[in-house]
């Protein structure tokens, strides 16, 4: 793991890339397009960590995620959980959280990587070597400006070649919370920097706040402007089973059988799936399994940087 210190010069990531340099012969395009047709979208780009979706959930690079839940509901606990999964398949990965220091990140991630409450020492330094020229961890709290996001992620492609920039969460990014227009600008931008640079951005945000939390929130329901959606190219929606919760809580186990929690993926620009992936969890290992009866698995590190098992 590394860390992205603030003090560095961000001064000459904070514009953009020459238009002049988006301008090519449409034929330039010819061997994507080849690739399109003979590779549905379907099955290009990285899986989930769950196998039931894996020929139906894609995360592409070049494409803007959004990744709304209610407060508590465990979006950043999950995007941990698939950063974990995209480095075992070769992805780099930059987390700018101004909300989590970096070693709260990081010992959620070990707890994940390894199935248990408290890994040893071993496993632990295993996983931070394990980590170097996979995850870099942009190290501010507080809030940032929009700017200064968009600096980072520029940043990390062109120095460090990341692949996938988790942004948490869109509240930290010095924009008001009725600042429509702004909230607009900063996505679109953001959207262009995936587009154009090929780098896949995460960006958490947060759900509307409704009378209770037992209805699972949608596309519609993120707090703030409609276009944050509208422009993304994906959004997954986490929310948690409360009212499974509740009842175990006070000694009703008729909804044992639920879902301790959904991810719902509400727009997959590039794929052909929507629907409701149903989730348990295991609080042990802050992870997120596809059964009811399964077990975390703790990945196994290998020494050769591409090759990393389950």
């Amino acid at each position: 793991m590394n860390v992205i210190e603030d003090s560095i010069d961000f001064d000459a990531y904070l514009r953009g890339p020459d238009e002049a340099a988006s301008i090519r012969p449409a034929a330039s395009w010819a061997d994507e397009v080849i690739s399109s047709f003979e590779r549905p979208p379907s099955l290009a780009g990285a899986s989930l960590p769950w196998g039931k979706t894996s020929e139906i959930v894609r995360l592409r690079r070049g494409e803007l995620s959004i990744w709304p839940g209610m407060s508590g509901h465990g979006k950043s606990m999950i995007v941990g959980q698939v950063g974990l999964h995209l480095m075992a398949q070769g992805e780099k990965l930059c987390i700018a959280s101004m909300e989590m220091k970096p070693a709260a990140t990081m010992q959620r991630m070990c707890r994940q990587a390894f199935g248990c409450n408290a890994p040893g020492r071993r496993e632990i330094h295993d996983l931070h070597a394990w980590t170097n020229n996979r995850l870099w961890i942009y190290d501010q709290q507080g809030q940032v400006s929009p700017e200064r996001i968009l600096a980072v992620g520029r940043y990390c492609h062109e120095q460090l070649g990341v692949t996938h920039f988790v942004v948490d969460n869109l509240l930290s990014c010095g924009i008001a919370e009725d600042g429509y227009d702004a909230q607009k600008q900063f996505v679109l931008a953001l959207a262009t920097h995936a587009h154009d640079t090929g780098q896949a951005v995460h960006l958490l945000a947060h759900s509307r706040k409704v009378k209770d939390e037992l209805t699972p929130p949608g596309k519609f329901d993120v707090r703030g402007s409609a276009s944050i959606t509208d422009l993304a190219d994906n959004v997954f929606s986490v929310w948690r089973n409360r009212g499974k919760e509740l009842a175990i809580e006070n000694g009703d186990h008729s909804k044992n059988d639920e879902a301790d929690a959904l991810l719902t993926v509400c727009k997959h620009r590039h794929g052909e799936w929507e629907g409701r992936i149903q989730l348990w969890f295991d609080r042990r290992s802050q992870s997120y399994l596809q059964g009811p009866n399964d077990q975390p698995k703790a990945m196994a590190l290998m020494a050769a940087n591409d090759h990393v098992e389950f």
